[in-house]
């Protein structure tokens, strides 16, 4: 049996979530000139996944090193970049949310050997 306590969720996580995926939605199609994310979203999809690989590498570094300021940093940059590609492919953060609620119960195993 799981005895992993129950983490009530922090109400400012959706909020903070919401505001950034809608920040980023914003900016996709700004000034490449004046906009990171629409710089990065001009360059494409393919660009967007590298960018993104090379934060989860950075996240893992930063774990590893067991620094949690740059682990928090890191993620949040790896998040961010998520964010970024799933709006490229005109994804949102409520079509994860909803692959995650069709396997909230299933325990990870279980849910692993399923798709396979």
């Amino acid at each position: 049996m799981d005895q992993t306590p129950e983490v009530s969720p922090s109400p400012s996580i959706g909020a903070t979530l919401e505001r950034l995926e809608a920040t980023i939605a914003r900016r996709m199609s700004a000034d490449p000139e004046t906009s990171y994310v629409a710089r990065l979203n001009a360059k494409g999809v393919k660009k967007i996944a590298q960018k993104l690989g090379e934060e989860g590498v950075e996240t893992v570094i930063a774990a590893l090193a067991e620094d949690d300021a740059a682990l928090t940093g890191e993620a949040a940059d790896l998040i961010f970049h998520l964010i970024v590609l799933l709006q490229a492919r005109g994804l949102s953060l409520a079509d994860v949310c909803a692959v995650l609620d069709q396997r909230e119960g299933i325990g990870g195993l279980a849910e692993k050997a399923a798709r396979t």
